[in-house]
């Protein structure tokens, strides 16, 4: 009757029974008697149906939600190693940073290109899609893909970790000499040589190194806001705009309406009002973007709302909730929305210290007064002086 087929070679052991019987209120186990704290005078159990015990049930939810958070952090991890090996090998070779980024500051160079998927319809799309990955990679243009096509469109610095979170966006037509080209817009680096090149203008610019990079992917971009459920922007004045001609047009454009205040954008919208560069006149009375101006540092402050809404969802404790049960979706997708060197191990930190850090306010440069910057420079550019990328640099690096 024994249920262990080894133990039929062991005699049988009754001094633990003759024990058990002789202590007081400890009636022995087994077949024959009741087991510990059994039964109560009058009242039966039903065989194999003990009473649930709540340690029982918080054990093993507990367990549940351990798992959880494990299975949300290993989408997230193996989704950042993957999306690491697709940046450029001359971009990480240009690179200046240490893994441990969350104990030290470091610096890194956001970067947007106006570069679109092959399979939509916007004007600009490529038309091999070899020469959209190599753009969306970091790669400078080869085998058949011309130079000079493609450019950055944001150009963002974040300096993360030692408790700090600071943001400098750059004007992407900010005049600026490119190393071995001729002097002309800071975007055009990347045309020319890719992501490496942009890392060392964007250096030489400003005079400090560049430790991580990361490279928007468009369509992870819009996946990622959906999956946080939308991010909330602070618009200063309505806006209004027809991206690519706007939506009905067979262009894949999309059509943006938006009050001033507090709106909440999905994925698409989002990306749409990052890349608003011209807005159209809004119906109804009152001014609008349109009527008081809009130019290209606006839209580097409209891009820094969008990463703080971003960075808003993810880190907003009333949010945990809706994160948590949406934590492997989102673990992800997250990664997905870069192409960066930053991998399984680095960019949890970046998460952490973005929620230390806090929210510092947009800081573009060229946008204060103060700075004597040149609005209309060569080729229609922004012409920053020594003292205004000196005081942006210091903004960023302590604050």
């Amino acid at each position: 009757s024994r249920r262990s087929i080894f133990s039929r070679l062991k005699s049988a052991d009754l001094s633990r029974l003759r024990e058990g019987a002789k202590l007081p209120g400890k009636p022995p186990k087994g077949p024959g008697g009741p087991s510990q704290g059994d039964r109560e005078p009058g009242k039966r159990r039903l065989p194999g149906r003990p009473h649930p015990s709540w340690r029982r049930v918080l054990k093993w939810g507990g367990i549940a939600v351990l798992g959880w958070i494990l299975l949300s952090f290993l989408a997230f991890a193996i989704s950042a190693q993957l999306q690491s090996f697709k940046l450029s090998g001359e971009a990480k070779d240009a690179l200046h940073g240490n893994p441990f980024l969350l104990p030290s500051a470091q610096t890194i160079l956001l970067i947007g290109t106006d570069a679109r998927p092959p399979n939509t319809n916007e004007p600009g799309a490529p038309h091999k899609k070899k020469c959209f990955e190599q753009q969306s990679h970091g790669d400078a243009p080869h085998d058949g893909c011309e130079a000079g096509e493609y450019r950055a469109d944001t150009l963002m610095l974040i300096r993360a970790g030692g408790g700090s979170f600071n943001k400098l966006s750059i004007p992407r037509d900010t005049y600026t000499e490119i190393p071995g080209e001729a002097p002309t817009k800071i975007n055009a680096a990347y045309s020319f040589g890719g992501a490496a090149l942009q890392i060392r203008t964007v250096e030489q610019f400003l005079g400090l190194k560049i430790d991580h990079v990361a490279i928007i992917d468009f369509t992870g971009f819009e996946k990622l806001i959906d999956a946080v459920g939308g991010v909330e922007v602070e618009v200063p004045q309505k806006l209004c705009a027809d991206i690519s001609g706007g939506a009905g047009h067979g262009q894949g454009g999309v059509t943006l309406r938006l009050h001033k205040g507090t709106n909440t954008l999905d994925g698409e919208k989002a990306l749409a009002y990052a890349r608003v560069r011209e807005p159209v006149e809004c119906p109804g009375p009152g001014k609008s973007a349109y009527t008081l101006g809009y130019n290209d540092l606006d839209r580097e402050k409209a891009q820094q709302s969008v990463i703080n809404g971003i960075k808003s969802r993810l880190t907003d404790p009333l949010r945990l909730p809706y994160n948590f049960i949406k934590g492997p979706i989102i673990g992800w997708d997250a990664p997905k929305a870069f192409v960066s060197d930053m991998g399984f191990f680095t960019m949890p930190q970046l998460i952490l210290a973005a929620a230390i850090g806090g929210s510092s306010p947009a800081d573009v440069l060229c946008s204060k007064p103060a700075e004597h910057c040149d609005l209309d420079g060569p080729e229609g550019s922004i012409v920053a002086p020594e003292a205004a990328r000196r005081h942006a640099r210091n903004r960023l690096l302590n604050g």
